[in-house]
């Protein structure tokens, strides 16, 4: 048997727990972005589980079960609906190539001429494609093959995404039902690790995760329920569909304009000019108010996110994570820059000089 002295003991100890947790790293990366989001959604609903635990005796697996079926219906079940609508639109879409290739382009409606500047030119393309079908059959290869990886592309991120989000719901029973555990051990380790200001740098970081959830993340999802149901109620095609681009948009500044604003000229064009001032006025008075209202209040809860960040969060998010990143992405984000902001005070504190 070999005997080593005490430092080398200490050594060996040393790299085997680094190989140890280099180790656990590996096993548990590919549940990276379930975990924190699983996290995340403990932490910023926490309340609501408490409410559910009082109202059922204390009893915390009942509660944890039943908080972990609110929240999938909440944010899973919408997102499962909007990928099988997505497929049927995938459908629909293959149809109405084939119907085009079979019977050739329509004529152009009487208004594309009357618009200015390119109308004419606009007019005359369209009539030498509904007359020529070999041209025809030229310019919609062109636009088939793209628009069919973009939607193929589309439906894989999604699908991807639902299942990290079924994930992370299912990861959150567990959060639930052993939170205080969790939060003890968080608190006792940190201030382990960074002294008695690591309990008040928690509480920021905490602050931070509830504002932006609220406030960014959850006037986004209400942007994109209250444009979906605008858009059905006026009778739009794949009004679903286009309610989720809204919330995809709601983290952008000023984009859900696009789409509301879009669909009402389509409208308009269609001749349903009633229907057009309604889905302009439902997108300027409830889609939009609720990001210039809503938002500001939640976040002043906490370090409100510069819009720069905000937007690098969103896509950022979405790079490095897939589609649950369009969550995860400006709530790490925010927290870093309330985490630095409090460095920033901090420091500057203590470079003023004391007068005594």
């Amino acid at each position: 048997m070999m005997v080593f002295d005490r430092p080398v003991e200490q050594i060996l100890g040393i790299g085997a727990l680094v190989l140890l947790g280099v180790g656990c790293i590996v096993v548990l990366w590919p549940f990276l972005s379930a975990l924190i989001w699983a996290a995340v959604l403990c932490f910023s609903t926490w309340p609501i589980y408490i409410w559910f635990e009082g109202l059922l005796g204390g009893r915390r697996t009942p509660a944890a079960l039943l908080m972990t079926l609110l929240v999938a219906a909440v944010v899973v079940a919408p997102f499962a609906i909007l990928v099988a609508t997505l497929a049927d639109s995938v459908a629909t879409v293959a149809q109405a190539v084939n119907r085009l290739l079979e019977q050739g382009p329509p004529a152009p409606p009487a208004w594309v001429a009357e618009i200015p500047f390119i109308g004419e030119r606009l007019a005359l393309y369209w009539q030498g494609l509904a007359y020529n079908a070999p041209a025809f059959l030229v310019e919609l290869t062109k636009l088939i093959r793209p628009a069919t990886d973009i939607a193929v592309a589309s439906g894989a991120v999604l699908g991807v995404g639902l299942l990290e989000l079924v994930l992370s719901v299912f990861i959150a029973f567990f959060f639930y039902r052993y939170g205080r555990q969790m939060a003890a051990s968080a608190h006792g380790s940190s201030e382990r690790i960074g002294g008695t200001r690591a309990r008040h740098l928690l509480l920021v970081a905490g602050s931070t995760v509830t504002g932006v959830v609220y406030g960014v993340i959850g006037t986004a999802i209400a942007q994109g329920l209250l444009a979906g149901l605008g858009f059905w109620i006026a009778g739009v095609p794949q009004a679903l569909l286009l309610g989720f681009i809204t919330f995809l948009l709601s983290f952008v500044p000023a984009a859900p304009p696009l789409v509301w604003g879009s669909v009402a000229l389509w409208l308009f064009f269609q001749g349903e000019v009633g229907w057009s001032i309604f889905v302009a006025g439902w997108g300027l008075l409830l889609v939009s108010s609720i990001d210039n209202l809503l938002r500001p209040y939640l976040l002043t809860q906490a370090n409100s996110l510069p819009v720069l960040l905000s937007f690098f969060g969103f896509l950022g998010g979405i790079l490095a994570f897939g589609f649950i990143g369009v969550f995860l992405g400006p709530v790490l984000l925010a927290v870093g820059y309330s985490l630095f902001l409090e460095w920033q005070a901090t420091d500057s504190q203590e470079r003023q000089p004391h007068v005594d």
